[in-house]
């Protein structure tokens, strides 16, 4: 790493270093200390955080899912010992598995605050590394494209299976076919109740407006065609993802507007991470991780672990020419849904944590 160029960390507005420090490395446990640099918190006035004043010193307390607690701990207590020797705190953690806040105690302010913005350092880098949980999404499977989705997979078989790598193994479960805006690490029952209450929000805040929602005659509803085909690298002939298109079938981007927004919300909320721009509406049909995994539902638009899977391409060019203008339908979209990862409901698609109806 360049120390005159150290990477950047930002939690609530603020600008932190992140300096790695060299330790002996213990095997399956990650053991990444995030320093913010002591000219940069110990004198930090923490009003990102409430400190309390108490007959002893000083307290804060930090929520945190209790699957991040090992963070904290580190490798037989160290990453905690080393916590709080340096910040001369004391720091009471939960028992594993019980959902509960962190303590910070200290008789200088100074150090609590120093303590509290390292754990958020701490947190904000360990969370980015866990797989996604739940994704908001957009059901499009409904009897009539299920149908056409089936038809699309009968004749790409039939057509297309001497070309390498087409099986049928690379096609999408009909029952969980699908709009992914945006995924979400929720880690806890506190996490998924704020993501649900969000959606809400989003709905009164702007949703509403762009549906042209009246008390007497709802919202206008959003008709979408899903038509077409597209590959997602740059060599048909090396295809990972294979996706239908997707538009609002009067024409409008009230749907690309919504998707953008809800995206917007949730990432200044905290609760996911920006990936792009503008979210790409496509719903994906066939997908190489499917060959592996077939319950796994990226689109492999998003980053994470799971995009890095050892994975066959296949060859689409024949594919992309056949059913370039395959048509799977049109379907009224109703909701959007705070979807769990590796579920399935009654009709087979993900379990539904919340959601946001449109009428």
């Amino acid at each position: 790493m360049d120390v005159l160029r150290p990477p950047l960390i930002r939690i609530e507005g603020r600008v932190y270093r992140k300096n790695l420090i060299q330790e002996q490395a213990f095997p399956h446990e990650e053991e990444e200390d995030f320093y913010a640099g002591r000219g940069d918190c110990m004198d930090e006035p923490g009003d990102a955080f409430v400190v309390e004043e108490t007959e002893r010193g000083f307290r804060c307390r930090v929520e945190v899912p209790s699957p991040l607690y090992k963070y904290i701990i580190g490798k037989k207590g160290e990453t905690k010992k080393r916590l709080e020797t340096e910040t001369q705190t004391s720091i009471s953690i939960p028992k594993p598995g019980v959902e509960g806040e962190i303590v910070i105690m200290g008789q200088h302010r100074s150090g609590v605050v120093s303590a509290r913005t390292r754990i958020d350092v701490l947190l904000d880098s360990f969370r980015k590394k866990q797989p996604f949980t739940h994704f908001l999404s957009f059901a499009l499977n409904q009897p009539t494209i299920q149908e056409k989705f089936l038809q699309f997979k009968e004749q790409v078989l039939e057509k297309c299976s001497k070309d390498h790598g087409v099986s049928s193994s690379l096609f999408q479960n009909p029952a969980k076919l699908h709009l992914t805006l945006g995924t979400l690490v929720l880690l806890n029952e506190q996490e998924i109740q704020k993501a649900c209450d969000l959606l809400q929000r989003c709905k009164e805040d702007f949703v509403e407006d762009f549906l042209g929602f009246s008390h007497i005659t709802g919202g206008q509803p959003l008709t979408v065609e899903v038509s077409g085909v597209e590959y997602m690298n740059d060599d048909p002939a090396m295809t990972d993802v294979l996706y239908a298109k997707v538009h609002m079938k009067d024409g409008s981007d009230r749907l690309q507007m919504i998707a953008d927004q809800l995206v917007k919300q949730f990432v200044a909320s905290g609760l996911m991470l920006k990936e792009w721009d503008r979210v790409k509406l496509h719903a994906t049909v066939m997908n190489t991780l499917f060959r592996k995994d077939p319950t796994d539902e990226r689109n492999n638009t998003m980053t994470g672990k799971s995009s890095f899977k050892e994975r066959e391409s296949f060859n689409g060019q024949n594919i992309l020419k056949l059913f370039e203008n395959f048509y799977f339908g049109e379907v009224q979209l109703d909701s959007v849904r705070l979807s769990q990862r590796f579920s399935s409901d009654a009709s087979g698609y993900y379990a539904t944590s919340g959601q946001l109806c449109f009428s």
